[in-house]
């Protein structure tokens, strides 16, 4: 195999009527798919030079040109870099700066985000997936053009250890890193989930989950591609539509973060939806019991798994059996995984002791785009530091006792206080800020902002609000203000996190 893109093809060659994506205006085989696949790849090799290192950023929610443009860079050598639509115009200014990709493919949904940034980055080509405007590139023609192109579709020095990924996730500092995944960690992440879940042509997956995340892609949608399942993909997750997709399109398996775990069991008479699941999986943060036991309750599985975008995700996991059997629990590590915890000197833990996360594999990034020091930090011998807290219960299972140290993950999302206290700390008449996580029934933990006002000011809670609008992605944004007249500190000055927790 030179690269995953070989994964449709073969698929096509063998299966080429078998149905591979469906979507709310197609369903796709295998032979059209591989067609689209290659349309694609020649566009961007013949019309736009993109070749191998070169970088194609999308911006839009889930659609058959996003997994397209995928497999069209994993032939070409390309790195696809998929961003999250939640983000606001500064946030994407940054991402274009930091990874410098020669074109970004935008939807008519999020275009005015985009649009004042063209000057800013001339060397970035605009491509409109399905609108028309000055200025821009149109995604449609190019397409077109390129149907009836008869050069070749790939590069022939593309290899498995070619990076294609760069998914960018927020770090403690604020400002976030690219993880840089290779194609063959891909692959062997899609092993990990085969396993995981039992995987086979036959069965049918609901996508609902946003692909900018390696959740929502990776967890279940590469790697039923990879097995010549069938993909069943919403554009974004909305709770009536996925029960009705699952009545009516009846998946057999679907990825649910706790945020929308949530909002199903919310939905009047969910139980009688769900008869054509085998499982549902999902982690993403510390899943409560109460998510879980409704579904167990009527014979329903739940899988848990543990990774982050670092590890592809899938690291750690449960089967279906497991999952009935031990549902506080993350699981073991994956078939093509390596877990330790270790204390704060590297060395292992005994079990039963917490200690830190660390994480091994074919499926580990090969590094943070442009940032040796973060990488050198998060990397020790091959081994990934998650930041994560866990130890191991006596038949040898994961559980996460805390998380990475500080973030908050409010429905699925990752919230750094730092990047909030950054926008805080350049607020006028603020004198001090911290922002911690409090936990919330809904979306599992949500920003509270601690703030102290400099002397000689005033200011309200809603001043403190309104100064994140337009400024950072809405999910990021604190719920609620309280005022304080000093931060609790350590000998050393810095904020006891803990503490602040605890009083607010």
């Amino acid at each position: 195999m030179h690269n995953i893109s070989q994964w449709i093809q073969t698929h096509a060659s063998f299966t080429p009527d078998k149905l591979a994506i469906i979507d709310a205006q197609h369903s796709y085989t295998y032979g059209e798919l591989e067609q689209l696949v290659s349309q694609h790849a020649r566009l961007l090799k013949h019309q736009m030079r993109i070749g191998r290192g070169d970088r194609v950023a999308y911006l839009g929610f889930n659609s058959i040109e996003f997994l397209c443009l995928v497999f069209a860079c994993a032939r070409l050598g390309a790195l696809f870099i998929p961003m999250n639509w939640r983000l606001t115009t500064p946030e994407f200014d940054h991402i274009l700066a930091d990874a410098s990709p020669s074109l970004v493919v935008c939807s008519s949904s999020f275009s005015q985000q985009l649009e004042p940034l063209r000057e800013q980055h001339p060397d970035c080509r605009f491509v409109a997936q399905n609108f028309s405007h000055p200025g821009w590139l149109s995604l449609p023609s190019m397409l077109s053009l390129a149907k009836d192109e008869q050069r070749d579709d790939e590069n022939p020095h593309v290899d498995l250890n070619s990076p294609l990924l760069i998914v960018y996730t927020s770090g403690t500092t604020g400002l976030p890193k690219g993880a840089v995944l290779t194609q063959n960690a891909l692959l062997h992440n899609a092993l990990n989930s085969a396993h995981m879940h039992d995987l086979c042509s036959q069965d049918r997956i609901l996508t609902v989950l946003p692909m900018f995340h390696v959740g929502g892609l990776n967890i279940q949608t590469l790697p039923a591609l990879y097995k010549g399942a069938t993909v069943i993909l919403h554009d974004r997750f909305d709770p009536l539509r996925t029960l009705e997709s699952i009545r009516d399109d009846k998946p057999s398996l679907v990825v649910l973060v706790p945020a929308t775990l949530q909002a199903v069991l919310d939905q009047p008479n969910w139980q009688t939806y769900l008869s054509s699941l085998r499982s549902i999986s999902t982690g993403s943060s510390v899943v409560p019991e109460t998510l879980i036991a409704p579904f167990h309750a009527i014979g329903l599985p739940v899988q848990q798994v543990y990774g982050l975008t670092e590890t592809a995700p899938i690291a750690v996991y449960q089967t279906a059996a497991q999952a009935l059997l031990k549902s506080g629990s993350t699981g073991l590590p994956g078939l093509h995984c390596d877990m330790q915890l270790v204390d704060n000197q590297g060395e292992a833990v005994v079990d039963g002791d917490i200690g830190h996360i660390r994480i091994k594999g074919p499926n580990v990034m090969f590094e943070y785009w442009g940032n040796p020091q973060a990488t050198a930090k998060a990397l020790h011998n091959g081994w990934f530091d998650t930041g994560d807290m866990g130890y191991k219960d006596p038949d040898g299972h994961l559980v996460v006792a805390d998380r990475a140290k500080d973030m908050i993950i409010s429905g699925g999302e990752n919230v750094y206080p730092a990047e909030l206290e950054n926008l805080l700390h350049s607020m006028p008449g603020v004198r001090e800020a911290a922002v911690v996580g409090r936990a919330d029934d809904k979306w599992g933990e949500t920003p509270v902002a601690v703030v102290i006002v400099a002397a000689g000011h005033e200011l309200t809670s809603d001043q403190v609000l309104d100064y994140f609008q337009g400024r950072l992605a809405r999910f990021k944004h604190p719920r609620e203000v309280v005022f304080m007249d000093t931060l609790p500190r350590n000998v050393m000055g810095k904020v006891q996190k803990f503490r602040l927790r605890t009083m607010i």
